[in-house]
């Protein structure tokens, strides 16, 4: 593929969407799409955002949850957008950082939300064990700090392995579902999986040993 046309594939109608509506990329309309359908994000609902650079679903959820509500990010990269005073954005490690410190003042989270993606090889069997891992430690961290009733978003790549991860989705929230939003480009392995009303007990999700030795990525 050459340059001018990658370039044109990747500043869409969705890019340039983002650009004027100023959110930081594209991979806000996937977020916006899911919670259109199942609103996930009340004013003054506290939200944790793993994996969320370079910032756009950080963006949506602040304007959702307004002043009253919490959003806690964070990345391996720093964010480097304004962000408003409801909003705390960490630089770190998702397999690395201690769950008390993502809480800050916080009790717990009523939304835990991931667009973590895993840094890829082409070879699609270990791109989507990788993905499968992240979503794993998404959950753990989920299993620590959710509020009963809470919800879940992660993107993965479906692939083997992900019939296991479903069940224990499953096994945590009454509602589960999978999405493909409308944003996600052709071609693409990603889905979301989707899940509400927590459960107040589930199945603990043991911590994954780090995706082949390669931090997580984040798209948020």
């Amino acid at each position: 593929m050459s340059r001018l046309r990658d370039r044109r594939r990747r500043h869409d109608g969705f890019y340039r969407r983002a650009k004027k509506e100023r959110f930081a990329s594209r991979a806000v309309y996937k977020l916006q799409e899911i919670d259109s359908r199942f609103a996930l994000f009340p004013p003054g609902a506290r939200v944790l955002d793993l994996g969320c650079w370079p910032g756009s679903w950080t963006q949506y959820c602040a304007e959702r949850v307004g002043p009253g509500g919490a959003v806690v990010g964070i990345d391996r990269k720093a964010l480097e957008i304004p962000l408003p005073s409801q909003v705390r954005a960490m630089q770190g490690n998702v397999f690395e950082v201690a769950a008390k410190d993502l809480l800050g003042d916080l009790d717990a989270f009523d939304a835990v939300i991931s667009d973590m993606a895993p840094d890829t090889t082409g070879i699609r069997f270990t791109d989507v064990t990788r993905s499968i891992a992240l979503v794993e430690r998404a959950l753990a961290l989920a299993d620590e700090l959710s509020a009963p009733g809470g919800a879940f978003v992660a993107k993965v790549f479906v692939g083997a392995g992900f019939d296991d991860l479903l069940a224990r989705v499953k096994a945590r929230y009454q509602r589960v579902k999978m999405v493909k939003p409308g944003s996600v480009r052709p071609g693409s392995m990603e889905q979301y999986v989707v899940g509400r009303a927590r459960r107040s007990t589930g199945s603990p999700a043991a911590p994954p040993d780090h995706p082949g030795g390669i931090p997580p990525g984040g798209t948020g």
